[in-house]
Parts: C-alpha cells; structure tokens; sequence
C-alpha cells in the first residue's frame, strides 16, 4: 500500500562526520583566544586616546595587559600533556611538496590545493603567530620596567630590568608588531567566519565528513602514514 500524502516523513540521514580536534585542543584554543582577545582590547585602552578616555583606569590597563601577556603561553603548555595536541603540533611542523602546490594554488586564486589535516596557509600562520607570541614576550618584559618588584624581587623605585636604550627598541619592536599581529588575526578570524564547518570542527570536535575529502584530501593518507 502507498504511504498516505500526510504521513510524516522519515527524517533525513545524519551526514556522516569525522573526528577533527580533541578536547584538549579546544579548550586550548579557547583560552589562547581569549587571553590575546583581552591583549589585544587593552592594548587599544592603552594606544588609542579615545578608547582611553572612554574607559580609563590606565593602570588597570596597564596590569591586566601585562599579566594576560604572560600567561598568553600557558594553555598551549598545559595542553602539551595531550598526546593529540603534540600529534597536531608535529603536523603543524611538517612541510611537503603538496604545501607549496597549495601556497601556488592559493596565490593564483586556483582550484586544486592539496592538504592534509591543515592546509599551508594554516602551517605558515600558527608558526608566524608562535613566533610573534616569543618575540612580544620578550619586548614585553624588557619594557616592564617594575618586574622586579611585581615579582618581589626589588623593593618600589628600584632599578629597571633593563637600559633605558634596550627598553626604547623593544617598545619600538612591540608596537609595530603588535600592529601585525592584529592584522593577521583579523585576517584568521575573517577566514574562519568564511568557513562554517571549520568553525564546527573546533567547537564540536567533527567535521563533515565531504568537507574533510574537498578541503583536506591528503588527511586521510596522513593518518595512515606511520
């Protein structure tokens, strides 16, 4: 007998999914994320005037950004005890023919780039933004000038960590490069709001299954290299 025209209809099929981050890693990204957004927003306290007269409290500022710099490297730390985060970090690291066909790709606005777990474009900017993170720690505490007393190593008005000459290139290497850094992170964040299932894959841990084989053809052999 056919089915009458009002029956309700079977749901559709679940598009099969694979697994893409672990826990671990979100959790890691999520901290990391939110310790440079809170860089990022006190440093505009601090550089633009009109965010400064807008909030105020500049030491407050001036604290909570230095503080949150600091620790800006201490989720990814953490997270080294996750066997799956160290296995992303080693894929991370590893270059291959396939990522120069990609950058070529990706240049010429071709299709045809090849990837693995992560594209060349992801390799080159978790690299970029890892040694940005190095070199903006060290400016940071080189212009720190009351670190020793923060710390309690040095009684108040005691003497700088650094020569004045020192701490005027770091504010200089600081400034500039904290100007990159926000532009290549508003390039990162307007690539993932361009990709959905990227941004799925990060908050839910899976990915689309298709997705996986359009924009990552080369994972599933990647998996199965030993």
């Amino acid at each position: 007998m056919p089915p009458r025209p009002d029956a309700p209809s079977a749901p559709p099929a679940e598009r099969p999914r694979v697994p893409r981050f672990s826990r671990a890693e979100h959790r890691v990204h999520r901290a990391t994320a939110t310790l440079m957004a809170v860089c990022v927003l006190t440093a505009g306290c601090l550089y633009l005037p009109f965010l400064a007269e807008l909030v105020g409290r500049r030491a407050l500022m001036v604290t909570v950004h230095e503080w949150s710099g600091i620790l800006l490297p201490v989720p990814l730390l953490l997270g080294l005890g996750s066997r799956a985060l160290r296995t992303d970090l080693t894929r991370l690291n590893r270059y291959g023919p396939h990522d120069r066909q990609w950058l070529r790709a990706a240049l010429r606005r071709r299709g045809g780039r090849p990837a693995g777990k992560f594209n060349a474009g992801q390799k080159l900017y978790a690299a970029w933004i890892a040694g940005a993170v190095l070199v903006m720690l060290g400016t940071g505490l080189l212009m720190w000038s009351t670190l020793p007393q923060a710390l309690g190593f040095a009684r108040a008005g005691g003497t700088p960590i650094a020569p004045l000459v020192w701490r005027t290139g770091a504010t200089f290497v600081h400034d500039w490069l904290a100007l990159a850094v926000v532009l290549v992170i508003a390039g990162h964040v307007w690539k993932a709001f361009g990709d959905p299932e990227s941004r799925r894959g990060l908050r839910t841990g899976s990915v689309d299954a298709q997705w996986a084989r359009r924009e990552h053809p080369l994972w599933e052999h990647e998996d199965n290299t030993p």
